[in-house]
């Protein structure tokens, strides 16, 4: 029985079966296309079911837009092209925007908290701003925690510390270097400065070590006075009367103030020493003694490491300045200081401690009549006149009425710059000061305070402190 071609064509269509490769020649002849159209559909019939069923090819309108559109989803992002493939489709013009969503998305499962903006920006965000300061190292001598809430990942700190004896202004000096200014009220301080009752009683406001951060990444550490035998002596020949503290042994008194000192002396970029009067030798004794027991620090760089035989390539040393607070008119007078220039010069001839040139006094317009050089050895010395509410019964009074009227509307002659503008210019000089490594690596804050705390509970147990207080026992 004869068959009719268009029911063989189908047929084979739909069983897909070679029937049609055996058929006449005859039957062939009658339809030339029908072999060559259904030879190409077999190719794409796979594709055709997930194209239907993702939609596009209304879009697309063809397998080449839709080879084109999938083509940058699937080389771009293979991880993310998977589960979204049907947004990524439905662009079909631009195929592009898909990528930075998909991208985005991925790194949102990758890092949940970023997800949060909130999150995010608390992240980048400094710090709680300080507004006084806190314990680093309390009355007992024993090490805080607390310092760390404030500090960051970063490695752009400078460390400022501060030695002197009782009285001299060492709380005054670092609130003013730190955050507050001449007018304000010296009970709003960051660091608390001596109280009236404080001073009738002969003691101290700062016990152990205090600190502050500004949001400049300044550290300013505050320390309890600097007391040796010989000062308690001076004071208790004088009949002043001595807080409870003071009434411990004299040589657990200086062993204190030692291990305050040589632990600034290892973690501190600049250590200022405060005096307010010039100027007593046991002060430079006891700075001598205490770079002499301060505990020995990796080397900052690579080159002095490597050497051997020299004390000087193995140890750190900070930058030393020479506060002369409460300065009189006549110690600004050019002979007047170059004699202290000579002395300081003279007393710390052999230390190591970086004592002159990183600070100058005549480089900052303070004595612009002055050459440069005009100080044959010029010292980290810096001079501070009183503050103008304590020097107002010293200020000369003002010219009478029988003299000329311009000239009576102008202040007394002090002999020295005003004591903000002082306070500006060594602010400046001290940040300014370079800043090399405390240790063989480059500290970030946080890493700073876990170096000090190591450094403290050394400087403690140090056997040469530990030998030195047995030989003044």
């Amino acid at each position: 029985m004869k068959r009719d071609g268009s029911e063989e064509t189908s047929t084979a269509v739909m069983q897909k079966t070679p029937i049609i490769l055996s058929k006449p020649p005859a039957e062939r002849s009658k339809q030339p296309p029908t072999p060559t159209a259904p030879a190409a559909p077999p190719a794409p019939a796979p594709l055709e079911k997930p194209i239907v069923l993702m939609k596009p090819r209304e879009e697309g309108k063809g397998p080449a837009a839709t080879a084109s559109a999938s083509t940058p989803e699937g080389t771009a992002p293979p991880p993310p092209a998977a589960p979204a493939p049907p947004k990524g489709e439905k662009e079909g013009q631009r195929p592009t925007q898909p990528v930075y969503q998909i991208q985005n998305r991925g790194m949102g499962t990758a890092a949940p908290a970023a997800m949060d903006p909130v999150v995010g920006q608390a992240k980048l965000l400094p710090p709680e701003r300080m507004k006084h300061s806190i314990k680093l190292v309390d009355d007992q001598m024993n090490w805080c925690d607390s310092a760390i809430e404030y500090l960051l990942d970063q490695t752009d700190v400078l460390v400022v510390g501060v030695l002197g004896l009782q009285g001299t202004g060492k709380s005054m000096v670092m609130s003013l270097l730190s955050a507050n200014t001449p007018e304000e009220d010296q009970r709003a301080y960051v660091f608390r400065a001596q109280s009236a009752e404080m001073k009738e009683r002969g003691g101290n406001q700062t016990s152990g070590i205090d600190f502050f951060i500004t949001q400049e990444r300044i550290v300013f550490l505050d320390t309890q006075p600097i007391l040796s035998p010989s000062i308690l002596d001076h004071l208790i020949n004088n009949d002043r009367k001595l807080p409870p503290e003071y009434s411990l042994p004299h040589t657990y008194v200086e062993m204190q103030s030692l291990q305050i000192a040589a632990f600034l002396f290892t973690v501190c970029h600049v250590v200022i020493v405060v005096q307010d009067w010039f100027t007593d030798l046991s002060l430079y004794r006891f700075l001598q003694t205490a770079e002499m027991v301060k505990p020995s620090t990796p080397s900052p760089s690579h080159e002095s490491s490597s050497s051997s035989g020299s004390d000087e390539g193995t140890e750190y040393y900070p930058h030393l300045v020479f506060l002369q607070n409460k300065a009189r008119r006549e110690d600004f007078c050019p002979r007047k200081l170059r004699q202290m220039h000579l002395v300081i010069d003279q007393l710390m001839a052999h230390s190591h401690l970086r004592y002159k040139g990183t600070l100058s006094m005549l480089h900052c317009n303070v004595f612009p009549g002055l050459p440069p050089d005009f100080l044959d050895s010029e010292v980290n010395l810096f001079l501070m006149p009183f503050m103008d509410s304590e020097a107002e019964s010293e200020t000369p009074p003002r010219a009478g009425p029988s003299s000329s009227p311009l000239f009576s509307l102008l202040p007394g002659y002090r002999g020295h710059p005003s004591f903000q503008s002082l306070v500006s210019k060594l602010r400046s000089q001290v940040m300014s000061m370079a800043r090399p490594q405390l240790s063989h690596t480059i500290l970030t804050e946080k890493n700073w305070f876990h170096y000090a705390a190591r450094i403290w509970d050394g400087v403690k147990k140090s056997s040469a402190l530990a030998e030195y207080s047995r030989l003044l026992a």
